[in-house]
Order: structure tokens, then C-alpha cells, then sequence
């Protein structure tokens, strides 16, 4: 049997994958502050790792470096919520659309092996960071099968702080909407029906965008 070589990551490689992983999930929260020292002993590792790998994530825009106050995780405004919906939903749609016009057998099977994967986890409600997890995979997935190579690296450029938007909108009827909004955008894209598909994927972002924007506002209200 041949065996693939062991590759080792350097340390502010792991140390970032921790990191975005915690924000992701939603370990660490949205404004949360990130102390070098603290992260470096929990780490095991030097305070100059830890910087690069803070820096590492400052580009992926999910902290951010305050002058005098230090680091800590991004925490999206009303503006910043509505910029990455927006963008998002019309960047999705395009690729969309792009897919069903695109899509082959190869494409056609990854993407049904994508929502089985999301709605088999949605079947699981309990766990949470799977769902969201797959719930990304699949639109990354979509944005891939447009065979647009400049639609693709825009989408990679605020991939991170989509999935951060995805794990912000996650509410306890989540698995319902996940199967609800996303089974149709697959089917549609599996039709070939591009217009359908565009259109759904582009409700999917926005309304559940403006969801959230009406819950920061009421939350705003109540304070």
C-alpha cells in the first residue's frame, strides 16, 4: 500500500488554524479580546508566532489590530453585515447561474454528494459546527463549478468572513432552513434551470441577512 508523506505544518501555521477555527465555530466571540502572551501559553509556543499568526488572520479579515487596545475578533456592525450580504448574494448567484450552464457529470456528482452531506447533517441538529461547516462547503462548492477563475478568487477573498456570517445566523430552526433553503438551489442547479437557481441562492443570502439585521435592531432597542 503506498503511503503519502507526512507533512509538518510550521507552528503560526497551527497556531492560525486554531484560531480561525475558534472564531468559526464560534468559541471565541465577535469582539472578544486576544491577548499575545495568554495565546502564546495556551499555545506552547512564542509570542512572535502567535503575532504572526494574528496577522495571518487580520487578512483573512476575522481579527482586527485597535491602536493602543491590542487584538481582538472582529465584530460586525449592521453596515459590515449588510456589505458581506450583499456581496455575498451577489457573488453566489452569479455562480449559480454559472454552474447549471457549466455543469458536467463530474460537477453534477460533487455537487449531490455536497447537499447529501449538508442535509444528512442537518439530520443531526446537535451538531451544530458540522451543519455550519457543511452548510459552507456546499455554496464553496457551487462558486467552484462556475469555472470562473476570477469569480472563485473574489469568493476566496471574504470566504472566511461569509463563514463567520453563516455561524452568525445560526438559530435553533437552523436545520430546517438549512434543508428548506438550500435543497431547491442544488435541485435547480441540477436541472439546468440557471435563472431558478441564481434567484434562490440570492434569497437564501439576503433574507437571511435581513434576519439578522432585524434582530441587531431590536436588540438595539431593548438596551
Amino acid at each position: 500500500m503506498a503511503l503519502k508523506l507526512l507533512k509538518r505544518q510550521p507552528a503560526e501555521q497551527l497556531a492560525a488554524d486554531a484560531l480561525r477555527e475558534a472564531i468559526l465555530t464560534g468559541a471565541m466571540k465577535p469582539g472578544e479580546r486576544l491577548t499575545e502572551i495568554e495565546l502564546s501559553e495556551q499555545f506552547g509556543v512564542s509570542r512572535g508566532t502567535v503575532r504572526i499568526a494574528l496577522h495571518q488572520l487580520s487578512s483573512d479579515g476575522l481579527v482586527v489590530l485597535t491602536p493602543y487596545t491590542g487584538w481582538s475578533v472582529i465584530d460586525f456592525g449592521p453596515h459590515d453585515l449588510w456589505e458581506i450580504y450583499t456581496l455575498r448574494g451577489s457573488l453566489e448567484s452569479v455562480a449559480a447561474r454559472l454552474a447549471t450552464e457549466q455543469l458536467d457529470a463530474e460537477g453534477a456528482a460533487r455537487l449531490e454528494k455536497a447537499g447529501e452531506e449538508l442535509f444528512a447533517a442537518a439530520a443531526r441538529p446537535a451538531n451544530t459546527a458540522e451543519i455550519k461547516r457543511k452548510d459552507f462547503a456546499l455554496h464553496r462548492c457551487i462558486v467552484e463549478l462556475s469555472r470562473n477563475g476570477r469569480l472563485v478568487n473574489h469568493y476566496r477573498m471574504v470566504e472566511q468572513q461569509v463563514r463567520m456570517f453563516i455561524s452568525a445566523t445560526y438559530r435553533t430552526d437552523s436545520p430546517r432552513i438549512v434543508i428548506e433553503h438550500h435543497r431547491p438551489i442544488v435541485e435547480a442547479i441540477l436541472r439546468r434551470k440557471p435563472k431558478l437557481a441564481a434567484r434562490l441562492c440570492e434569497h437564501h443570502c439576503t433574507s437571511e441577512g435581513e434576519l439578522v439585521l432585524r434582530k441587531m435592531s431590536e436588540m438595539e432597542l431593548l438596551k
